[in-house]
């Protein structure tokens, strides 16, 4: 038989650590983001869609569209979600002299404070484009710079059930991103926090340093 302290050690490597502050069947967390908004079309469904199932998610708006729909970020923020800057126009940052670059994070930072009383922390290079010249701009402007690791591809017409399934494949930390743009991307909320929740794992915040936690 193993000694206690074998058993104890035996322990650590098999049961999951649970973060100190974890709600109820909540083995770990996962988070939510919606890039590209504010869409007029989809921000509302999806907002109610994840209030159904009492979920939370981080919003990347990019800023001439917040700076076109501030009502509708304004809502999201009610709503109890999280806003991260995705860039005044969605360009290829990496592509871009760096006043450029600077002026696409401190537009959508101005808006986004403007139209909500409240400062991002956290920002999302489109496309996932980024290199050191963008991450230390952006960590200048007290951004810190969030990408994914489980891609959806909702924006490329698959449908809900092929969402559903890339959402699942989260674990607990992970970051899965989707869109404010599509139906299907609305209709595969009930199923991807469902399916979570299975594997004991809930929508959770990303705090300043791009970690995931307890909302």
């Amino acid at each position: 038989m193993l000694s206690r302290a074998l058993l104890v050690i035996a322990l650590l490597f098999v049961a999951p650590v649970v973060p100190a502050n974890a709600a109820p069947g909540c083995s770990g967390y996962v988070a939510l983001t919606y890039d590209d908004g504010p869409n007029p079309a989809f921000v509302r469904p999806l907002l109610a869609a994840l209030k159904a199932v009492r979920a939370r998610a981080t919003f990347f708006d990019v800023g001439a569209r917040a700076e076109e729909q501030p009502g509708l970020v304004r809502e999201t923020v009610r709503a109890g979600h999280w806003l991260g800057n995705h860039s005044w126009s969605h360009p290829a940052l990496t592509t871009l002299p760096p006043e450029e670059v600077t002026a696409e994070l401190a537009k959508t930072q101005d808006v986004l404070r403007e139209i909500t009383g409240r400062t991002p922390a956290l920002f999302r290079p489109p496309y996932g484009d980024t290199n050191a010249a963008v991450r230390d701009e952006a960590r200048r402007q007290g951004l810190a710079e969030v990408l994914w690791t489980v891609d959806t591809v909702d924006w490329s017409g698959v449908p809900t059930d092929a969402i559903v399934r890339s959402a699942l494949g989260a674990k607990a930390g992970g970051i899965i991103l989707m869109h404010d743009g599509y139906q299907t991307t609305v209709d595969a909320v009930p199923l991807v926090v469902k399916g979570l929740k299975k594997k004991g794992l809930c929508p959770g915040r990303i705090d300043h340093r791009g970690r995931v936690v307890a909302p």
